[in-house]
């Protein structure tokens, strides 16, 4: 059986599909829509399947608050903040060709954090979907400021990401100082606020988060398109006309403003960015990382790990971020020892 599908559209147009990656991408949405229909369902109120299908095809009924102002939204959010930091984490590892890069390791999510920390702090930002901008803004800056630390005639993969964890070290103590030093409502909101949750997020954070994915399309075909020719050596890339510095400059670019907008929205959600991609690449056997199937991947753990964070230990509900970091530490643990034993 052929491992790949070819379609031509046009004589001049053709798409080249990995049969594995097609089969593995429909399976994980069957999957995420699974888990939602799970999530508006469960929870310290039941809602059967058919009482969510009526209460949003009408917006009426007995569920109406539950389904259409709690859960649906934030499912949504959930999903979409999930595929932004599977996105995110798939360029980044790509880009450096490290597992262990990923937006929350190097830096980045802790750029896109202080800088959000700082507006709710001081009451810079009143408007909630204002947050993801301003999150754009500090992961922005703390990835410029990698960016130019590590550059030495060139990047190397494992100075980048020892520069980024410098630069989230030093960022994460400008905010526990900025804690120390806020009134105690502030304080408690910004704490809150630094867990990484889903609780509470509503449309107007899904809505900034949706047209920056849509956004993005344009850029993640061409993304694709560049991966490839970062799997080449330097000097062969070179030699077909492939600007390898922009190549990679652009593809960290576009997962900088994917991690930071889903922080603004969510907050700091940590090892979605990192193990969704492996995941997604451990699943589909492809030579390169999967940047369809990763967002797929880091919407299903995501949105699994809310609903277990709202279902495990009823009426308490365990912030995401929480959950997703005491997994994800364990797994960081284990992708280590395996590099050193490769190695």
């Amino acid at each position: 059986m052929k491992s790949h599908l070819v379609f031509r559209p046009s004589a001049r147009a053709s798409l080249l599909l990995h049969r594995r990656s097609a089969l593995t991408g429909a399976l994980l949405l069957g999957l995420l829509v699974l888990l939602m229909v799970a999530s508006a369902c469960l929870g310290q109120t039941y809602v059967s399947p058919g009482d969510v299908w009526h209460t949003l095809g009408t917006g009426t009924g007995p569920h109406e608050l539950v389904v259409n102002e709690l859960r649906v939204p934030r499912i949504l959010v959930g999903a979409l903040v999930g595929a932004a930091l599977g996105l995110s984490g798939a360029l980044v590892q790509s880009v450096t060709r490290n597992p262990l890069a990923s937006p929350d390791v190097i830096g980045v999510g802790h750029g896109a954090a202080a800088a959000t920390v700082v507006a709710l702090a001081t009451g810079v930002v009143a408007s909630p979907g204002a947050l993801p901008l301003v999150s754009v803004a500090g992961g922005l800056a703390a990835a410029a400021l990698v960016y130019v630390l590590a550059w030495r005639r060139g990047m190397q993969a494992s100075r980048f990401v020892l520069t980024g964890v410098g630069i989230g070290v030093a960022l994460g103590a400008v905010v526990q100082l900025y804690l120390a030093d806020s009134e105690l409502e502030a304080a408690e909101q910004v704490k809150l606020w630094l867990t990484g949750s889903l609780n509470g997020r509503g449309y107007e954070q899904a809505g900034p988060l949706a047209v920056v994915l849509v956004a993005s399309v344009p850029a993640l075909v061409w993304a694709s398109w560049a991966l490839r020719t970062l799997g080449l050596d330097a000097d062969t890339a070179a030699g077909l006309g492939v600007r390898v510095d922009r190549v990679r400059l652009g593809l960290t670019g576009l997962g900088v403003v994917l991690a930071a907008v889903a922080t603004g929205a969510a907050g700091p959600i940590g090892f979605v960015a990192l193990a969704s991609p492996q995941l997604a690449r451990r699943i589909t056997r492809t030579a390169q990382l999967p940047l369809f199937n990763s967002a797929l991947t880091g919407a299903v753990v995501l949105v699994g790990a809310d609903l277990a964070a709202r279902t495990l230990l009823p009426p308490l509900e365990i912030p995401v971020g929480a959950l997703t970091s005491l997994v994800g530490g364990p797994y960081l643990l284990w992708l280590l020892g395996r590099r050193s034993a490769v190695r």
